[in-house]
């Protein structure tokens, strides 16, 4: 018995003892048999913890600590890859509206000129509409508090216009040809974000549609635009990514999906703790047989290259253009407890014949890698095919095509900007914005006259009647440009074509400003030879080629 409440009383010493025992045991395996890495984290993370308490603690002025982390989390994840970046919570919902497929507000297209909000383009049956409010209206009032100045930027129109469903804005708008402010009430609604934003024929057989971005409804959207376009006895389709930056992978995989047989694969994902996904078509695409381009640039990106390169390495279709961007790493978004997020690069895709289309980067170096484009373009690869630097390895189709990994995709067929007739005034002129914004004053200030044409055709002739390279030549003067009469007579081509294709942008439709543009696209011009000498299929190449390409 006593040695019975002898035992009964060291209990609960002994079970100390034993969970004490147990820990030190624990750690000691931890830290000598599960690696370092844990403990370099916790000592990493501690270290900037304890960094924070110090500088809050001791440092000489007061500090926003709030502040510091913010400016801290983009430059340690600019660290790890270009693409891996932080967003702040007043930019979230911006960064998901373009993809998301809507967003709520009150429905107009603007631009900010001389320190005013100039509407450009009011949606069609959107919320401002509705109201009353037309292109060429200045926004100078929202909700009686001044909006013009040298403090309105882009992001504070977003923040001021830009509000849940169903509440109201009270909006201050000067009209052309009036004196008085007139008020109107905008009850904000969903705003559709179409990514689709061209569709019409080419020829009488030639479908063409251009997809912006993929988003949410891209899928959808592109479904829409088949079924009518195949009203129009659609034999041959084209689609332009030229400037597509990407979007979301699902997106590209469903579009792909819907051009390729059964079983193929589309493009898999894979990162050092992310296994291999493999991504394959499923055999009820509706548009398996039709002969397919598909266009690029250096603009198109991410999911553009996903799409190309799934066409081009099951030679399904021809990829005509210039060698795309290059971006070939998988961004996962994470949320934080204050609506900010990252967007983390966990996985790099590869298309289906194994390569990774991801450009060389150096870590913490985005300046190099943000310049590649201009460097291509000085090295002349927009001009000449034989200047494409392919870095990485060769790889194969399943025709026994050569293709290449390391730096975008290749076309199949490189078609070159022209630049027998630019000139230096051309450059100045274009680059320096001078164009856009003479296009939209004459917009504004001619629209009674403008609108009564609705047609990209009818305004581009009217357009070449009235000669707007010389006004914009009188125009450019005055601020600065000095005339160059042999420099406008040689690039008269190109400054007409980009003059009044922003004018028709303003007046009419994206769609309408794609038609315009199209009618003399070298591009557009190739796209439709291929179609006639029925090329879009691709061939094996010939035996001593494809020694010569691997050579």
């Amino acid at each position: 018995m006593t040695n019975q409440k002898t035992t009964n009383r060291f209990m609960p010493l002994l079970m100390a003892i034993c969970v004490v025992v147990g820990i030190l045991i624990g750690t000691f395996y931890a830290n000598h048999f599960s690696g370092n890495r844990l403990s370099i984290i916790n000592t990493s993370s501690n270290k900037i913890n304890n960094l924070l308490h110090i500088v809050d603690d001791k440092y000489v002025d007061t500090v926003n600590a709030n502040d510091l982390v913010e400016k801290a989390l983009p430059r340690i994840l600019a660290e790890l890859d270009p693409h891996s970046v932080y967003i702040s919570a007043k930019d979230v919902q911006q960064a998901n509206d373009d993809l998301r497929g809507s967003f709520s507000g009150v429905g107009i297209e603007f631009t900010i000129r001389q320190d005013t909000l100039h509407v450009q383009k009011v949606i069609s049956n959107g919320p401002a509409e509705r109201a009353g409010l037309i292109a060429g209206d200045k926004i100078v009032v929202v909700d009686d508090k001044p909006f013009t100045g040298k403090t309105l930027t882009n992001e504070e129109a977003m923040h001021r216009l830009k509000g849940p469903k169903d509440t109201k804005v009270k909006l201050g708008i000067m009209r052309f040809g009036e004196k008085k402010i007139r008020d109107f009430v905008v009850t904000r609604g969903e705003i559709p974000t179409k990514s689709v934003t061209a569709v019409y024929m080419l020829d009488q057989q030639t479908g063409y549609i251009r997809i912006k971005n993929f988003g949410e409804n891209t899928y959808p959207e592109l479904l829409i635009a088949l079924a009518k376009l195949s009203k129009e006895d659609l034999r041959n389709l084209t689609i332009d990514l030229r400037g597509n930056t990407g979007g979301y992978l699902q997106s590209a995989v469903q579009i792909a999906n819907e051009f390729l047989p059964k079983g193929r694969l589309i493009v898999y994902t894979q990162g050092r703790k992310s296994p291999r996904m493999d991504y394959r078509s499923d055999g009820r695409g509706s548009y398996q047989q039709i002969p397919l381009v598909v266009l690029i640039d250096e603009g198109s990106a991410s999911a553009s290259e996903i799409l190309a390169g799934a066409i081009q390495d099951n030679d399904r279709g021809t990829i005509i253009g210039r060698r795309s961007f290059g971006k070939g790493l998988v961004q996962e978004p994470m949320a934080f407890g204050d609506q900010s997020m990252i967007r983390l690069t966990v996985a790099r895709y590869y298309t289906p014949s194994g390569r990774c289309i991801q450009k060389p980067y150096t870590s913490g170096d985005n300046k190099n890698y943000e310049e590649d484009i201009l460097e291509r373009y000085q090295h002349g690869e927009f001009f000449s095919q034989d200047s494409i630097k392919h870095e990485g390895p060769a790889f194969k189709t399943g025709l026994g095509r050569v293709v290449y990994g390391g730096g975008g995709i290749t076309p199949d067929i490189f078609v070159g900007e022209d630049t027998v007739n630019v000139t230096s005034y051309y450059k100045q002129a274009s680059m320096s914005g001078l164009i856009i914004q003479f296009a939209f004053e004459y917009t504004d200030n001619n629209r009674q006259k403008l609108s009564k044409m609705d047609s990209a055709n009818e305004l581009a002739k009217y357009l070449v009647r009235l000669n707007t390279v010389e006004l914009f030549a009188n125009y450019a003067d005055q601020k600065g440009l000095k005339r160059r009469n042999l420099m406008i007579q040689k690039s008269h081509k190109l400054l007409e074509r980009y003059i009044n294709s922003r004018i028709i942008y303003n007046m009419l439709s994206e769609e309408a400003w794609m038609q315009y543009l199209n009618q003399d696209d070298p591009a557009i011009r190739e796209t439709l030879r291929v179609f006639r000498e029925n090329k879009a299929f691709p061939s094996a190449p010939a035996q001593e080629e494809m020694l010569k390409k691997v050579a």
